[in-house]
């Protein structure tokens, strides 16, 4: 009986200080919003990893951050920009280049110039608008999810689950022409109608994740936990479901961890969290990497399973 007093006391403190973070409010809403965010992030960061287009993820968050500020400049919901911004952009990635894998030195350019677009209307917003709002450009930068209202957490868990059901749909074509984009080309998956649909979503994801992690760290959120999913198996669908999961693993940890040290911002636990995560993948799997399995090869004999 003497020994179970010290065990009880710990379980029952543990439990006291998770009852205590779920009774806020903002850390409900918190939770809401980026439960479904990280779990979209998971899912679409699984195949921006596998095709091979972290770099145009990453030229996303330099469009958010624009669309963002564009937004804000023309006195509009910031949200607006951003999913007009990032989603058009991405489009546009899609139709221009499919893959965006070798069009590096022109999405280099093209992040050059999105940025500077982003400081001429930070100029914009600073000069006629930031009275009504001054910390908004921190909050696109660095994401805000302890401040996301009610609403707002509602929405954002609804256009994420829209995002997931709209992948889901599309996931398996799409990962036969991720796999092997020839031979599913030649079974009739309209491959080049795939790249741009999902450089959309990418778009719209980025849109979403933002809000979360803000403009500067989204990139992390997609490739951090689907990298280290596609290192601990080499099976494409249990990548793919595992990705989403360890996303969403990094956003409660971080949550949790930014309510317990009041200094850390959220974004930082979060994207510390994802990376560790890949970083633990890494130490698991040694150096070498585990490859999607590509089923039948140049002979199109079978598909990914």
């Amino acid at each position: 009986m003497t020994g179970t007093g010290p065990v009880s006391a710990e379980v029952g403190g543990a439990g006291g200080w998770l009852v205590d973070l779920l009774a806020h409010p903002f850390v409900q809403h918190a939770l809401l919003a980026g439960t479904a965010i990280a779990a979209l992030s998971g899912l679409v960061g699984y195949f921006v990893v596998l095709r091979g287009q972290v770099f145009a993820g990453d030229m996303l968050s330099h469009v958010a951050y624009t669309g963002a500020l564009a937004a804000l400049a023309a006195g509009v919901d910031l949200r607006f920009g951003l999913f007009a911004a990032t989603v058009g952009v991405g489009v546009g990635i899609g139709l221009l280049g499919g893959r965006a894998t070798s069009d590096d030195v022109v999405i280099g350019n093209a992040m050059a110039w999105v940025l500077g677009l982003g400081v001429f209307f930070l100029a914009l917003y600073t000069t006629y608008r930031a009275t009504g709002n001054s910390s908004a450009n921190v909050a696109v930068l660095f994401g805000s999810i302890f401040g996301i209202s009610a609403g707002a957490a509602v929405t954002a868990a609804a256009v994420a689950v829209a995002l997931i059901a709209v992948l889901l749909v599309i996931a398996r074509p799409l990962l036969f022409a991720s796999l092997d984009p020839a031979v599913a080309a030649a079974r009739g998956v309209p491959v080049r109608l795939l790249g741009p649909l999902f450089l959309a979503v990418v778009g719209a994801t980025a849109g979403e994740a933002s809000q979360a992690v803000g403009a500067l760290l989204l990139a992390g959120l997609l490739a951090a936990p689907a990298a280290a999913a596609q290192r601990l198996t080499d099976r494409p669908w249990r990548a793919l479901a595992l990705s989403p999961v360890l996303a969403v693993a990094a956003m409660w940890l971080g949550l949790g961890l930014a309510f317990a040290v009041p200094i850390l911002p959220p974004s930082f636990t979060i994207m510390a969290v994802a990376t560790l995560e890949y970083l633990a993948a890494v130490l698991v799997t040694g150096r070498g990497r585990a490859a999607p399995r590509r089923c039948g090869g140049r002979s199109g004999r079978g598909r990914p399973h």
